[in-house]
């Protein structure tokens, strides 16, 4: 079996989420994509997020179209960080033998992948898809290559559309008073405005 992971702090979640998910699943067979929402992301940890309760619940609405897609909270079940290594192991876990993960990541995020805590675990338990983002140089492959020989075996190149959207995007919009609509699915939209989501005060 072929399974995405799309982990993240979706916060909020938004259309390129679910646009490079399903571009991922087409394009790679995959028979599902999990969306991981971040418990506690150590790469963020400075930063104010919303609750798990709330990213979770707005994860719930904008996958519940999707057939194909899965939202998993062994993130948010764990306490601490989120770490990779550790999603996966849940995963692996729950999943049972015969799963094979493939990690979805931008290839801005990839470039930092040697700092990542035990990398060249996380490259032996899943294929890592590396998909573009707007602004983002390509993967230099030849330097992942010399802090981490053979990892260009475990890395498929998405051809995928770009988005110009982010989770910052749509939160500076609701600060602003500005109109989310184009940016997030009209549940997670209605969602925000109920629950004031994002909005300075």
């Amino acid at each position: 079996m072929e399974i995405g992971v799309l982990g993240g702090t979706f916060d909020p979640i938004h259309n390129g989420h679910l646009i490079i998910a399903e571009d991922a699943r087409v394009k790679l067979g995959l028979e599902r994509v999990l969306f991981v929402p971040a418990g506690e992301p150590w790469l963020k940890g400075h930063m104010s997020i919303a609750s798990g309760a709330h990213r979770l619940e707005m994860v719930r609405l904008a996958t519940a179209a999707n057939p194909h897609f899965i939202v998993s909270t062994v993130d948010l079940d764990r306490a601490g960080p989120s770490y990779t290594e550790d999603t996966l192991d849940d995963l692996r876990r729950d999943l049972g033998e015969g799963v094979n993960l493939y990690f979805i990541v931008g290839v801005d995020t990839l470039a930092e992948f040697p700092t990542w805590r035990h990398p060249e675990r996380i490259v032996q338990m899943c294929h890592l898809v590396a998909v573009k983002r707007p602004g983002a140089l390509a993967i230099d492959m030849e330097s992942l290559e010399r802090s981490m020989p053979g990892i260009a075996n475990r890395i498929i190149s998405l051809d995928n559309p770009l988005i110009d959207i982010s989770s910052t995007d749509v939160r500076q919009c609701v600060a602003a008073g500005l109109p989310i609509t184009n940016l997030v699915p009209t549940a997670v939209e209605r969602y925000i405005v109920e629950h004031t989501l994002y909005v300075v005060v």
